[in-house]
């Protein structure tokens, strides 16, 4: 018997304010699998992913309806949505690290502010390593972490995403304000993190979409228009507004 997927969106529909953001998205994510977000700009990809977190509702005026089933249980049926973020772990577009800790305690804020007890420096050598950092930073973990550039800084926020243990990592456009040799860092880093993470990559890089995922979605204006294997999504589309949005036609 197979078993169903890590991740299942039923129905989803968001709005900010009266603006519909998200019209009924359904779909199933495979775990330890990376699943690309793609399509032009407004049309719904970081709506998406923040809906899969809850972190959506905490815009004001924000709301959505829907069910979204992590290993078979709604997110938004008595569930806390504080824990459920230690469970669905996200990164941003930009790099956020705390400015005012060092490499040392940025990796260690989420599990401090949970209050999980833990062998802290092993979880920071554990996670830095994981994140290809250590052997970068080890010599200066109570250094300031704004002291790093920017593809260090975007590596840091994965390490600290993943020390409260997640399920699920949530990435929105990780690598869009990296330099190339960076972005390859970042992408090498998500091929090895799918071992033991499901990963959702929302990305406007058509080329880092076919590098990185197994699976991809094609949104346009709040639908999802396709989704399917990554091989088939770019190389034999079901339908004409993807095979535009992916031969550069169009977004």
């Amino acid at each position: 018997m197979t078993a169903g997927p890590k991740l299942e969106v039923r129905n989803l529909n968001a709005w900010f304010g009266k603006t519909q953001a998200l019209k009924n998205i359904g779909l199933g994510v495979r775990a330890n699998s990376v699943l690309a977000i793609i399509g032009p700009s407004g049309c719904g990809k970081s709506t998406f992913v923040r809906c899969l977190n809850r972190m959506h509702e905490l815009t004001p005026g924000a709301r959505s309806e829907g069910v979204v089933l992590l290993d078979g249980h709604d997110i938004y049926s008595g569930v806390d949505p504080v824990s459920l973020r230690r469970r669905v772990g996200m990164v941003f577009q930009r790099p956020n690290v705390f400015p005012t800790l060092s490499i040392r305690d940025n990796v260690l804020a989420g599990l401090r502010l949970n209050r999980v007890k833990a062998d802290y420096d092993a979880v920071v050598e554990k996670m830095l390593k994981q994140t290809a950092l250590w052997d970068e930073v080890k010599d200066r973990l109570r250094s300031s972490a704004v002291s790093l550039s920017g593809g260090q800084q975007q590596r840091l926020c994965i390490a600290r995403a993943l020390a409260v243990a997640p399920e699920v990592l949530l990435m929105d456009e990780p690598a869009s304000a990296l330099d190339p040799i960076a972005t390859a860092k970042i992408e090498e880093l998500i091929d090895e993190l799918k071992a033991q993470y499901t990963i959702i990559i929302v990305t406007h890089n058509m080329q880092q979409a076919i590098r990185v995922s197994d699976d991809t979605a094609f949104f346009y204006m709040g639908e999802l228009i396709e989704h399917g294997t990554t091989k088939n999504i770019f190389t034999n589309p079901t339908r004409k507004q993807t095979e535009d949005y992916v031969t550069g036609r169009f977004g």
